[in-house]
């Protein structure tokens, strides 16, 4: 089964974006595992995940907060397709107060 990663840049400040909360939902849109972004803002999950859609929120507005910087977005959510011909799917987004963009990655 395909494995999954996430990498989140800080756009507005040219940096990783360490500590940011993820969650992951399977295909049925149930919570399946949490994280938080290491110093380099990637979180690999230790579990292979399921063909089907997925989903990734990202707790943008406490990031943001923690930081002592206002933004737009409470949380960012991002949904995707997993299939069996992936054997890693890289899910990236870079990220602003007021914007953001994601794309898939290698």
């Amino acid at each position: 089964m395909p494995t999954l990663s996430t990498h989140v840049l800080d756009a507005a400040l040219g940096r990783p974006a360490a500590g940011v909360s993820v969650t992951l939902t399977g295909p049925d849109g149930a919570a399946i595992a949490a994280a938080t972004t290491d110093d380099d803002g990637r979180f690999r999950f230790p579990d292979p995940v399921e063909p089907g859609a997925h989903g990734l929120r990202f707790a943008t507005g406490p990031w943001f907060a923690a930081q002592g910087r206002e933004t737009f977005f409470p949380h960012v959510d991002l949904a995707f397709e997993v299939t069996e011909s992936q054997p890693h799917v890289h899910v990236a987004l870079l990220l602003s107060p007021f914007a953001y963009t994601t794309y898939r990655g290698s």
